[in-house]
Order: C-alpha cells, then structure tokens, then sequence
C-alpha cells in the first residue's frame, strides 16, 4: 500500500494509464481499456477513480456511446478483479488468510503472495478479450447509438486530460528507473548464485526472495513513483513520500476494524476446532456423493459468486469463507493455492452486479452523468453479461490450465495435497 501510494499520488500510475488508453488507436479502443482496467488493481481504487471515468469519455469523443466505456471499463477494474500481470495489495492479503487456514491441517503449510501468479497472469489475457468481445459485440449493440439529450442537465462534455510533455518525460524517466530496480532485484534472484534463491536448494520457489515479496513491491512503485514525482514536480523531497505513504495508511482504518474482527473469527475456528469438523464432515459428504473431481471447483467458484453479492470485499469473504473451505477441500486432495485461485474467480466475476461492492455508487453517479434516467437496475443489467462470460470462460480456463494442461496455478504452487504426508 505505501510503495504504490507513493506511484499514486506523484501523478506516475494516472499518467501511465492516460498514456495507454488515449494512446490506442480507435480499433484497439476497447481492448485498452479493459486491459488498462484489469491493471489498474495494482493499485486499489485508481481504476475506479480516474479509468471509468476517463473511458466514458474517449468513447463520447469517439463518436461511440459513453456508456459502452465506462462497461468496459468497468468489468476490467472490478470483474478482472483478481487477474493483474504483476502483484497487487490483494494477494499478501488472501495469501495471509489462506495460510492461516491451511494450517489446521498442516501447521507447517505456508502460502506465499506469489502462489497464484502464474494463473493471473494469463488470466489478465483471457479477461481483457472477453471483455472488449462483449463490449463490441454485446454492451454496445443493445445501447444503440448515443443521444446527447439523455445526458443529466447540468453536463458538459469535456475533453479527457491529454498527457502532457512534461509528464511524457515523468514517466520515461520512471521508466528507467523501474527498470533499474527490476535489473538490481534480478540480479539476486535470477543467477544460480542469486543471494535471495533459497539456501538450501537454491532454488526460486521458497527463496527469501519470494518470502519478502511485499517489500520488494513497495520499492519497486515508490522508486519509479518519486522519480515522477520529482520531474513533474509533484513530490519535492522525503516528506512528500511520507505524506503518501501516510494518506494511503489512513485510508486502512476501515481494513483494520474488518482484520481485527477476523483475526478473532479465524482464532476462534482453531481453537475450537470447530474448523475441522467442519471441514471433515463436509468432506466425507463430498466423498459420499462422489463430487470429489475437478467439477467440485466449478460448485465452489459459483458459490463463491453467490456469497460475493452480498459481502463484497475480497478479504472479507475469504476470512469467513476460508476457515471452512480450504480444510475441507484440502482433506479431498487438493492444495490450498489451487483453492485460493478458484475463489478469486467467484469472488471478482460477481463485482460487477451487486450493489454491495463499494464503488458501485461511483458508477452509477457517472453512468447517470450521461443518462439522467439510469438506475440500478439497468447498470446491473448492462454488467450482467459480462459477469456470465466471464464466470464461464474464466471457470472453463481454470479448469484447462490445472487439470488439463497441469500448470501450476503460481511458483511452487502444488495442484493437489496429499493429506497422509
């Protein structure tokens, strides 16, 4: 959180995404936008913020409807939740909550944040073309062409903010610092004689270098982040820094009210035991019906979904959900990496049409810029085919990618857990 407020607030991670978007050509439009949306999870609330926002407003000057962007837009920040080419604030996050969870069943088991890496990674692809494939194909057909006299009655249509040279020249200098960093940290992990591989069996997975992954992330967005600020002029010295990191901590109040309660939650599981038995009984019924196969994680992401409607935050759901579920499907064989990837499936398609997600009063207040007459139901019912697209083609490619082609789901990640060792 400190490292990339410090990207957030010198100006580097708007830029960069003004940069991208309005620097697509009109054919690759859509797909900007929902990649730029699924990245834009780096860093929390930006994409919400500044991405929605701005892409209703390329596609209004595009001649395109305003709302056909701002969908788009949209389903890359919050339905491509979890998918990111690079770790996010969320995944020390879920890993922390399924780690503890693990462990009352294996009290030596550790779930690192890189330990769905790989399949987020892909997954970044597969979201960004089935989403500018339901935005052209779907979304924007059925809201037909835009009428201007829809628009709230105090609206003007403004131009999105062009980047600048000078902030041209922020970022290329951010640029080479962050591939500065990347080169240092690449040096200590990449050769066999890598200070941060793993000392024993100098290998990546389980290295010092993956264990300290959090604090790797902070340097490398805060370095790029001030070397921007310092250009552009938005960040003078260390206590601009510390300005940043300072409102990006007090924005986690509410997080730490939320951690305190399931930190009691999941303490209580384990030392009741009430986990385990739970965790067992739900497995024997599972054996008993014989839904012990890969089909179990196609019920699991749907319900998943389901919950996710009604309690909206990621880390949330997996504190209440976790405790219960990773035990219970680690007794039917599988590794909790693969259970914390399925999850994050359910738990990001679903953002998209429940009104319980925190930034969905955002959306509507800027959809309603644009359409005076929108409620919730019709924001809810231009989502909901993204949310069924990518409920099946995520599901589908989970399946291909663990059980078909057998990757793994992140470094050192297992598929499976074999409960007798």
């Amino acid at each position: 959180m400190m490292g990339v407020a410090v990207a957030e607030h010198s100006g580097l991670l708007s830029a960069t995404m003004r940069s991208m978007v309005m620097g697509a050509s009109r054919r690759m439009v859509t797909l900007t936008v929902v990649f730029a949306g699924i990245v834009s999870n780096t860093a929390s609330e930006l994409g919400y913020v500044v991405l929605i926002p701005l892409a209703a407003m390329i596609f209004h000057s595009l001649g395109r409807h305003p709302l056909a962007g701002l969908a788009a837009a949209f389903a890359g920040v919050s339905g491509g939740y979890s998918a990111n080419l690079l770790l996010g604030t969320v995944d020390p996050l879920l890993s922390g909550i399924t780690e503890t969870s693990a462990q009352m069943i294996d009290p030596s088991y550790t779930v690192g944040p890189e330990a769905n890496w790989y399949f987020m990674f892909a997954s970044t692809f597969l979201i960004t073309f089935l989403g500018a494939w339901v935005t052209e194909r779907i979304v924007e057909p059925k809201l037909g062409k835009y009428d201007q006299s829809m628009a709230a009655e105090d609206f003007e249509a403004k131009e999105a903010g062009r980047v600048t040279a000078l902030e041209k020249r922020g970022m290329r200098n951010a640029g080479i610092a962050a591939l500065a960093v990347a080169g240092v940290l690449a040096l200590t992990i990449v050769p066999e004689w890598g200070i941060l591989r793993h000392p024993e069996t100098g290998e990546v997975a389980g290295s010092p270098f993956l264990k300290g992954i959090v604090a790797f992330i902070l340097v490398f967005f805060a370095i790029p982040g001030f070397v921007y600020g310092k250009t552009v002029g938005t960040m003078k010295n260390d206590r601009d820094v510390i300005d940043a990191m300072a409102k990006s901590i007090s924005a986690m109040g509410l997080y730490i009210v939320l951690v305190f309660f399931a930190a009691q939650f999941v303490a209580l599981f384990k030392w009741t035991n009430f986990g385990q038995v739970i965790a067992v009984g739900g497995a024997d019924f599972l054996q008993s019906i014989g839904l012990t196969g890969p089909m179990l994680f196609f019920a699991f992401i749907i319900m998943c979904g389901v919950i996710n409607l009604t309690l909206g935050s990621a880390s949330a759901q997996w504190a209440v959900t976790a405790p219960i579920f990773v035990p219970m499907l680690m007794l039917v064989g599988y590794a909790p990496e693969t259970i914390q990837a399925a999850y994050r499936i359910g738990d990001s398609v679903t953002n998209l049409i429940t009104p319980m997600m925190s930034y969905f009063g955002l959306i509507l207040a800027v959809a309603a810029r644009y359409k005076r007459d929108l409620g919730i139901g019709t924001l809810i019912a231009t989502m909901l085919p993204y949310t069924l697209v990518f409920l099946a083609g995520w599901s589908v490619f989970f399946y291909l990618w663990v059980f078909v082609a057998g990757f793994p789901v992140g470094p050192g990640a297992e598929t499976y857990f074999n409960f007798s060792q």
